[in-house]
């Protein structure tokens, strides 16, 4: 497997002297961190062995939401979160795209944007869950924005996984779109949603005193599919939402200047190759990086995280339990002893190489029993 950290050792020089003047802050703090991770030059974390008192030192890992090998235990936390949210409901993936004409506004001002995206979209489907007659009611939604399509091609959409369900609090009712009635998976109209969602969103682009392009289309692109109990969308959606742009088992060579990696294309659904200069293949990695601090996964309405006793309630209600859904979860694998195969604790962090050269007694980077 060919790690990025490696790809960004070989082409980083390359990639300044050509991509240095659009870059900003937080690309070159994620590729430092990409680059730094879990190597000698990242902090420690010292851990011993509850049996034969065997301890090391243990490099940190970045930590970084954009680094393609951490943050594998915070997202089954966040899909065993989500899981737990369940309803007795059928549940929708409703994907919300932004247009090609407004891709570089987008670029310019991507806090602004991302964050109107996402709340016109949510707007939308409130909107048209208050209007439907069998729903009348606040839903519910989970939502994750994407930049990249599988190519890694700057393409912001947004992912709403919904169940059609919602919530009447005036008159304290429930209810549901049953499968009889969703029609093989209807819940809203696709070009009806494409249509207030566009209207939405130009107008809130407007608001924020942005500057629309002189050409948009007048058609936009939302797609509306029934995924069942909504299980499978989340957990597909929780491993794209941590693993970084790219996985590294996808990068099959670096050589020659030219890094190649594979993709699924979205329309056939065949595996693909695609090479490109080591240079291009950071920018591609790089462009993705989100604002520092924006969240890129939210809740809305009845699944809002200030909502957990409504839903508590709705479950033991309706007497559904999401225990199922998350049996398969498993918790975070220890440290055991290299000696013994004990179980190791950790017994402190964050030591740095200053850390190791004020210490009386030094920590043996691979202690012995």
């Amino acid at each position: 497997m060919i790690r990025l950290a490696s790809i960004i050792n070989t082409f980083e020089s390359a990639f300044l002297a050509q991509y240095r003047e659009r870059l900003r802050p937080e690309h070159t703090r994620a590729l430092a961190a990409i680059k730094h991770c879990r190597t000698q030059v990242s902090a420690k974390m010292q851990v011993r062995c509850s049996e034969c008192d065997h301890q090391t030192l243990v490099p940190h890992s970045c930590g970084h939401r954009h680094c393609p090998h951490c943050q594998h235990h915070d997202s089954e936390q966040w899909i065993e979160r989500q899981l737990k949210k369940l309803v007795p409901a059928e549940y929708f993936l409703i994907t919300f795209t932004l247009p090609a004409e407004l891709r570089p506004l987008a670029w310019a001002h991507q806090r602004t944007v991302y964050d109107l995206l996402l709340r016109c979209a949510w707007e939308t489907l409130r909107t048209f869950s208050h209007n439907d007659r069998a729903l009348r009611g606040v839903p519910g939604a989970i939502a994750v924005l994407h930049t990249n399509s599988r190519e890694q091609v700057f393409h912001p959409h947004a992912h709403f996984v919904m169940p059609a369900a919602a919530l009447d609090a005036e008159h304290k009712q429930w209810r549901t779109k049953r499968p009889r009635k969703t029609k093989t998976g209807y819940l809203f109209d696709h070009k009806a949603l494409a249509q207030v969602f566009r209207a939405k969103l130009l107008a809130a682009i407007q608001a924020a005193g942005l500057t629309l392009p002189a050409r948009y289309p007048r058609q936009w692109v939302v797609d509306c599919k029934s995924v069942g109990t909504g299980r499978p969308a989340l957990i597909y959606l929780g491993r794209y939402l941590y693993r970084g742009v790219i996985r590294e088992d996808d990068i099959l060579a670096c050589d020659n200047a030219q890094v190649r990696y594979r993709f699924q294309n979205a329309k056939t659904g065949q595996c693909e190759q695609r090479s490109v200069p080591g240079a291009d293949f950071l920018w591609l990695i790089v462009q993705h990086v989100l604002p520092k601090g924006f969240r890129r996964a939210r809740n809305f309405g009845f699944l809002h995280p200030n909502c957990k006793r409504l839903i508590a309630l709705l479950q033991l209600l309706l007497r559904f339990d999401p225990g199922r859904a998350t049996a398969w979860l498993r918790p975070r694998a220890p440290i055991r002893c290299p000696c013994c195969g004990a179980l190791m604790t950790i017994v402190r962090t964050q030591i740095r190489a200053t850390d190791l050269t004020r210490t009386t007694t030094p920590i043996p980077a691979h202690g012995t029993c």
